[in-house]
């Protein structure tokens, strides 16, 4: 039994690793703006009020938990919104490098404390942060922020190794969840949590700062 906490859990992709944690008996922190009621009926505790562009917000969360062990923190809060070359908008490309690539920074160093050798650190990205594999060009401000968390994984893998904490890019594959118009091409929810949780428990310091596809693919920078 480990304990996880995990940012964006009201529904979709965070809902879904609350869910199937619960259900196999781990321990669940699910940190949230505001929980869903189907979240709310789920039994696992529920950190509400939490907004991961606030150094504040995350100072209460890091109050709240006192001295509690993270084994592993997962990064799933994320946003995406459409910015082409058209009509770009660059306030949409800053909000989204304060939610996507910036805050889970933030939270990182908030609860590195928490963090004890052996912890796993997750950062939930996309093969659209990817440079290597863009070959339909545009929505410049999530691609953009999903290279630099990226970047930032692959830093925090090579920094914390000495303390005993690996660190997982991952790629969830294209889910069908309120963020992607629940797009009929896409896998479940549940298949998505189910290859992304064989990935972190397979995680360790030998492979850390890895970029996996949910499915086990390595994926190109």
């Amino acid at each position: 039994m480990a304990t996880y906490l995990i940012t964006g859990t009201n529904r979709g992709i965070g809902y879904e690793y609350c869910r199937q944690l619960h259900a196999r008996g781990d321990v669940v922190v699910a940190a949230c703006r505001k929980p869903s009621p189907q979240m709310e009926g789920l039994g696992v505790r529920i950190e509400a009020g939490v907004e991961i562009t606030s150094d504040g917000s995350i100072a209460r969360l890091k109050q709240r938990l006192r001295s509690l062990p993270i084994d592993v923190l997962i990064h799933n809060a994320g946003i995406l919104e459409s910015t082409n070359l058209k009509d770009f908008d660059p306030e949409s490309v800053r909000r989204q490098f304060e939610v996507n690539a910036i805050g889970p920074l933030r939270v990182t160093h908030a609860l590195l404390d928490h963090l004890l050798p052996g912890a796993k650190v997750i950062l939930m990205t996309s093969r659209m942060g990817s440079i290597d594999d863009n070959s339909s060009g545009g929505s410049y401000g999530y691609r953009m922020s999903k290279v630099a968390l990226c970047m930032a994984g692959k830093s925090l893998a090579i920094d914390l190794k000495s303390q005993g904490i690996a660190v997982a890019l991952l790629h969830p594959g294209l889910v069908r969840t309120r963020m992607t118009g629940f797009t009929a091409q896409g896998i479940t929810p549940e298949e998505s949590v189910d290859g992304l949780l064989a990935r972190i428990d397979n995680l360790n310091l030998e492979n850390s700062g890895t970029f996996w596809h949910a499915n086990g693919e390595i994926l190109p920078w």
